[in-house]
């Protein structure tokens, strides 16, 4: 990919999507900073630029559809197209989440932005990824969501406490990976999900054991795939992760 490449990092204000940005920003990228909170947004933005990222702001709430149709034809008519893109944005859908005490709004919550919320910014991207020479399209899942992990004896993987709101959506959110990997297969647009590891990030209160940045690598690694890279597919830094 040249300088001139394009990237839109959705959730990228902070943490693990601030890093991603970065990270994409470091090698010459043009890059969007997708965000709901326009102060976060735009201080990421300024913080990006003193570091010589070429960061611009795109106010983007993936759970709407009239912002994200915006988002499009922001980087339409002012990026002038997109190259890459990573649906970062995600949230836990708030606790509790064990069997037997859980809100259906919980788990609904989370669905709406780790699922349908990657459905609705992918929909509205796809024309201008299709128009681009090296298309990559990377969803941020997380170990959580595989459920051969989930299933695996105890002590043999950590994926965490008990949930039936965000493990599932993230599981879900592989499925439609897989999904667009096969409607995708013959476009050039390669599309993977991601693990970043137990990141310490206000999503879990930043108990997380890796620093951000080391949560982004993956991220910008499938990012910059080659064009003959693999798609349809679930990575973290040690290699593939089990669906």
């Amino acid at each position: 990919m040249s300088e001139s490449t394009i990237a839109l990092v959705t959730g990228a204000n902070k943490g693990i999507g601030y890093e991603i940005a970065a990270g994409l920003g470091a090698l010459g990228w043009r890059v969007g900073v997708g965000a709901r909170e326009e102060q976060r947004r735009e201080a990421a933005v300024a913080k990006l630029r003193a570091d010589g990222v070429d960061a611009f702001g795109v106010p983007l709430d993936v759970t709407d559809d009239a912002s994200v149709t915006a988002a499009a034809r922001l980087l339409h008519e002012q990026a002038g197209g997109l190259d890459v893109l990573v649906n970062n944005a995600g949230i836990t859908g708030g606790m509790p989440q064990q069997p037997g005490d859980v809100d259906v709004a919980t788990v609904r919550a989370a669905v709406e932005v780790n699922v349908i919320g990657v459905i609705r910014v992918t929909e509205a991207m796809l024309p201008l990824l299709r128009r681009s020479a090296s298309p990559r399209i990377v969803n941020m899942s997380s170990g959580v969501g595989s459920l051969t992990r989930q299933s695996a004896s105890a002590g043999e993987h950590q994926t965490g406490p008990l949930s039936v709101a965000y493990s599932p959506s993230k599981s879900m959110l592989n499925a439609v990976t897989i999904q667009y990997a096969r409607a995708l297969r013959d476009t050039g647009i390669l599309i993977n999900a991601a693990c970043p590891g137990f990141t310490a990030t206000d999503l879990n209160g930043f108990r997380g054991v890796r620093t951000p940045q080391q949560g982004a690598a993956v991220a910008i690694r499938l990012s910059t795939l080659p064009d003959d890279g693999p798609t349809g597919a679930f990575f973290e830094d040690d290699g593939l992760v089990p669906w």
